[in-house]
């Protein structure tokens, strides 16, 4: 091999790499496992020194947080036809490219846009490529992103869009936790492609200006971008309906477990217009029509305006998507449906305000920090006296429940504060058992 592509030694393929981080010695490796039982063991025994969200009452958000997830979910992505599906071609993979229609469907009607993409990896992913979208259509490149956007998004937007496009911070009304208008049309002008925000926001605020802020955007020439939980829809308005372009979000609370980095895809809805469409990096399926009258197919829709199609042409490059996640999340929407998806909405938003109100009981605790409605999540302040978070959380750990996330450091204008999150899987007696070892920790 080395003849055949003509270098002397396997050396010679590393002259890339500077020699002083090149590893002189042999690796320090333990001895191999020579059965797959043998692997399994050790794994196993690796993964008993952790506690997981099983084990422990979880009150963890940010991103990710617990949902119920019905069983058929994980029965119908277990199926061998959808499981071990990656690529394929309509003739010989129809019934994947029909249940992600479907899915496309179902979430078209959820978010009350005409098109929504197979699945990216996560929201991160989306926002950051729905924002790269806004700039290709309105052809500028600056873009607003609300200063209520968590620290992982924004990361991952700033990653995404370098080179070629700045991006800037819009600080947020303290006293609400919205966007701050005035803020907002300070730094708008004929040079933004977009704002891009969240509602309900990544401290769980819900937006009351939704229309204001995309009015005050679209004056400009400007999109406005919308990060959006689909759990939040079956009592919130969608974005599309207040004036959002382009919405995106995750569909993690649709069917999916917790994992270790997994159970996330992301996804993107626009309306039906040729200039959004053709700026969509990822597939889209749709359905037409057949040669046998009253038969109809399933394929993708525009398929040469992706790298799949165009390769290093490619407006983005797309690598495999989380079409296994929109399979699940269509099983989800279809086994909920509009009245499912409302009743939804109302138990989360009742067991956040029980917690909130409980919690807020406690001397030297504030919940929530903001004056504005909340869903899910919620922002608790703590006293300068009282313990640090991780202190409080530690306490909480060894009393079997997992404590908020520790925003401290990431929004520091909140003060010693932690991010909450109730879903529909906490109980009455979760929240009272949080509140009850909450009282212990500080004193």
């Amino acid at each position: 091999m080395l003849d055949e592509i003509g270098v002397e030694s396997v050396d010679d393929l590393y002259v890339d790499i500077p020699d002083g981080l090149r590893l002189k010695r042999k690796m320090d490796l333990p001895p191999p496992l020579l059965s797959e039982y043998a692997l399994r063991r050790h794994v196993t025994g690796i993964l008993k020194n952790n506690v997981s969200c099983a084990d422990y009452i979880s009150f963890l958000g940010g991103g990710c947080a617990p949902h119920y997830v019905p069983s058929i979910c994980d029965e119908v992505n277990g199926r061998g036809e959808f499981l071990t599906a990656y690529a394929g071609e309509p003739y010989d993979d129809h019934g994947r490219f029909q249940a992600l229609f479907e899915y496309a469907s179902m979430m078209g009607e959820l978010l009350e846009m005409d098109v929504v993409n197979v699945p990216t990896y996560d929201w991160l992913q989306a926002a950051a490529t729905s924002i790269r979208m806004a700039s290709r259509i309105t052809g500028r490149s600056r873009a607003l992103v609300s200063g209520s956007v968590g620290p992982d998004v924004v990361s991952k937007i700033l990653d995404y869009c370098k080179p070629g496009m700045t991006i800037e911070v819009v600080p947020v009304d303290a006293a609400t936790g919205q966007v701050d208008l005035d803020a907002l049309r300070s730094r708008l002008g004929d040079d933004v492609a977009c704002f891009y925000f969240e509602n309900p926001s990544y401290l769980g605020v819900i937006e009351s200006s939704g229309a204001a802020v995309a009015g005050a955007v679209h004056a400009c020439g400007a999109l406005a971008v919308v990060g959006v939980d689909p759990a939040s829809l079956g009592v919130l308005a969608p974005p599309a309906s207040w004036g959002a372009d382009i919405v995106c979000g995750d569909l993690q609370p649709l069917g999916m477990h917790m994992q270790y980095g997994g159970g996330h895809a992301g996804f993107i809805a626009t309306r039906d217009e040729e200039a959004y469409v053709m700026e969509y990096p990822s597939r889209l399926f749709g359905i037409c029509p057949t040669s046998v009258e009253g038969e109809y197919g399933f394929g993708d829709v525009a398929y040469d305006r992706t790298s799949f199609g165009v390769r290093e042409e490619g407006k983005e490059w797309v690598g495999t998507a989380a079409a296994l996640w929109g399979i699940t999340a269509g099983v989800y929407l279809a086994l909920m449906g509009p009245r499912g998806m409302r009743e939804l909405g109302e138990g989360v938003m009742q067991r956040a305000r029980y917690a909130m109100t409980k919690l807020n009981a406690i001397e030297g605790v504030t919940a929530p920090v903001h004056d504005a409605p909340h869903f899910k999540e919620f922002a608790v302040r703590f006293d300068d006296a009282l313990p640090s978070v991780a202190q409080i959380n530690a306490g909480l750990l060894e009393r079997g429940i997992f404590g908020g996330v520790d925003l401290t450091d990431v929004f520091h204008d909140l003060g010693k504060s932690a991010l909450y999150c109730v879903t529909e899987v906490h109980t009455k007696g979760d929240i009272d058992a949080l509140v009850g070892a909450l009282r212990e920790v500080i004193g």
